[in-house]
């Protein structure tokens, strides 16, 4: 069984511990994720685990012959051959035992060297070899190439040709080629389309080595591991089951802790209050010392929380108003060569309240439809016709583009931000991965991925009815992505998306559009359906929706299983009421969903703003002249018993509301 162990490992830069006496040991079998908060560590300790990266102290230990193989999160390019010249070279290995198996068989011939020796050793290497599968290595290599999104016409083209993200594709493909005992891979799913993240969910699955990867998609996660290990402050814990279990089992054994952070964090700000009030006043500088050195000693010994388990909440500001029609198309065409066609005779009606979104392969026209939806790009022909008053936000990856200047990032979207938001602008920057510091960033400084985090919050600080986004979980982390799509769900208006998010789609999606060359489909419904109808379509289980519409036209029953010479094709009895019955009733679930959503809403607004109010009397209480005054003193304090029970019973009360939602 091959493994690699790492016992008692520890790493610092500078002041910082990065690992602090880690122990893992990965063997054949192990399916894990590592997560963590970003700039935890994660990517230094897969390096680590590659021999990439020597750590200060501690051991690692491999099993003699164990082969790793090992992805980044990005930087590799490929270039001076063909793609499948490229892949051949996953293949190195092989080669080199081939080598070696053959300068054993020279060695017999000439009769040098102890025989039993070699025998068993040329034994050993030939089960290896075969066991690598390295006989049949253009045929896995063109099957994981294929699986990834290469087509086989680019089996032949020089690997330069392909642009940043299909070379981190092929560094993948050759990674998975090798047939390692071990993988690791940083962000793997980080430049692939959904079918390719399907396939490379069935690899994992079916993978017989060990992996550990990370990865900010949970639906991939909860696919392939079976085990998290998660890096905090140093400390590197297991945790068995998926990530969802792990996201369960953690937030309830961190419920104590964030109490104890909570409470600590209302010492601290009272702490701060008194400094800054009174520090400088002659008469309270005694006292003002005092709270100092109390608040030294706290933050001294200050609790941490993992990003992931902050609850950053925010709302987009009231959506205009705007009819029950939000946007229609009609026979909408594009080409951009006047001779193919990427969008055809496409017809469209989206209504208010709906969030959309467009599926289908890479090259079928998902970008260039919203591009020109968002008025960005031309039609060819056809036309776009909007809804009365609506008002269309977009946002693509070019967005970052427009984000140049000296100004800080708080102070560039302080000053794009409606007024009410304003003093929610560092959460929701917090929700946007800029943490701390990172706020008081000049833009000329920042990278394409952090200028795009900022254009997409932009957008949403905005006052649109539409939203057109294109891939808004790109450069997102896990967190990040949850609050973008719980702020997206209680949207007062419409959305029109593209993501590669399994998890985001399913979790945000009432309606599918699904884009194929020379056609287009839609289904009613969330994306989970869309898969298991697609899914049925593929086996014949049910007929095919016509295009452009929800209506089933045939079915296919096969009365010979091995075999499709047999099928039968047979009308099926689908009537369109029967379409628009299953509509209405997915309609009816979603109007109840969205009533119950904005039920918890409202309660979570009544529990902010009476813990504001009950904060702001604690305050109170705490100036001279009111504890010093029993009257004021006890005032004030009926007044907190108050808010304190109606907290208590809100809190009852979005419970109650919450059961409703799940």
């Amino acid at each position: 069984m091959a493994f690699v162990q790492f016992s008692q490992v520890s790493l610092a830069f500078g002041d910082r511990d990065i690992l602090k006496d880690v122990s893992v040991n990965l063997m054949t079998g192990t399916k894990a994720a590592l997560t963590g908060a970003n700039g935890a560590g994660k990517s230094t300790l897969i390096k680590v685990m590659a021999g990439l990266v020597n750590p200060d102290s501690g051991s690692r230990i491999a099993q003699k012959d164990t082969r790793i193989a090992y992805l980044p999160q990005s930087g590799l390019t490929h270039h001076g051959c063909t793609l499948r010249q490229e892949a051949d070279k996953a293949f190195d290995f092989g080669y080199k035992l081939q080598q070696e198996i053959d300068s054993i068989g020279d060695q017999l011939k000439a009769g040098t060297g102890n025989t039993d020796n070699l025998l068993e050793r040329q034994s050993l290497l030939l089960t290896a070899l075969e066991e690598s599968g390295w006989h049949r290595r253009e045929t896995q290599a063109e099957s994981v190439l294929l699986g990834l999104g290469f087509s086989r016409e680019d089996l032949q083209r020089q690997t330069e040709e392909f642009s940043g993200g299909w070379q981190m594709r092929i560094a993948l493909a050759k990674a998975l080629m090798q047939n390692p005992d071990i993988l690791l891979l940083d962000e793997p799913t980080n430049y692939l389309d959904i079918e390719a993240r399907d396939w490379l969910e069935k690899f994992l699955v079916n993978f017989k080595g060990a992996f550990l990867l990370v990865s900010h998609d949970r639906y991939f996660l909860d696919v392939t591991i079976n085990e998290v290990y998660e890096l905090f402050n140093g400390d590197l814990k297991r945790y068995k089951g998926n990530f969802t279990h792990y996201e369960k089992v953690r937030e309830v054994e961190l419920q104590t802790l964030m109490a104890e952070y909570e409470k600590q964090q209302d010492e601290i700000a009272k702490l701060q209050d008194f400094i800054r009030r009174f520090g400088v006043q002659a008469t309270k500088a005694a006292q003002a010392q005092d709270r100092q050195k109390a608040l030294d000693k706290i933050l001294a010994n200050k609790i941490e929380i993992p990003e992931s388990l902050k609850k950053i909440h925010f709302k987009f500001p009231p959506a205009p108003h705007a009819g029950n029609l939000v946007l229609r198309t009609k026979g909408l065409t594009k080409s951009y060569d006047g001779v193919r066609n990427v969008i055809e005779n496409l017809d469209l009606t989206v209504e208010n309240g709906e969030l959309l979104v467009v599926a289908g392969r890479n090259g079928t026209g998902k970008s260039t439809l919203l591009r020109m939806l968002a008025g960005v790009d031309p039609v060819s022909a056809g036309e776009i016709i909007p809804g009365s008053g609506v008002k269309i936000g977009y946002f693509s990856q070019d967005n970052a583009e427009t984000i140049k200047g000296s100004e800080t990032i708080l102070d560039y979207v302080e000053s794009r931000a409606p007024t009410e938001l304003i003093p929610k602008v560092r959460d929701m920057l917090g929700a946007f991965l800029f943490r701390g510091d990172d706020v008081f960033k000049s833009l000329d400084v920042l990278s394409g991925g952090e200028k795009s985090r900022i254009a997409l919050l932009q957008l949403l600080l905005s006052p649109n009815n539409l939203l057109i986004l294109d891939e808004p979980t790109n450069h997102l982390d896990m967190h990040s992505k949850d609050v973008l799509m719980n702020a997206l769900k209680a949207f007062g208006g419409t959305v029109i998306f593209v993501s590669h998010d399994r998890g985001f789609i399913e979790g945000l999606a009432t309606k599918v559009l699904e884009l194929t060359p020379g056609r287009h489909r839609e289904f009613p419904g969330d994306y989970r359906y869309y898969m298991e109808r697609i899914q049925a379509e593929s086996e014949g289980t049910v007929g095919q929706f016509e295009s452009g519409t929800g209506i089933a036209v045939t079915s296919v029953k096969s009365t010979n299983s091995a075999a499709g010479r047999n099928a039968v094709v047979e009308p099926v009895e689908t009537t369109k009421s029967a379409g628009k019955m299953n509509w209405e009733e997915q309609k009816k679930l979603e109007a109840e969903k969205r009533k119950n959503e904005k039920e918890v809403a409202r309660i979570e607004k009544e529990i902010e703003d009476a813990e504001n109010e009950k904060s702001a009397l604690e305050q109170k209480m705490s100036l001279p002249e009111v504890y010093s005054n029993g009257a004021k003193a006890k005032e004030v304090q009926s007044k907190i018993d108050v808010l304190a029970a109606k907290i208590d019973e809100l809190n009852v009360a979005w419970e109650e509301a919450m059961e409703k939602l799940v």
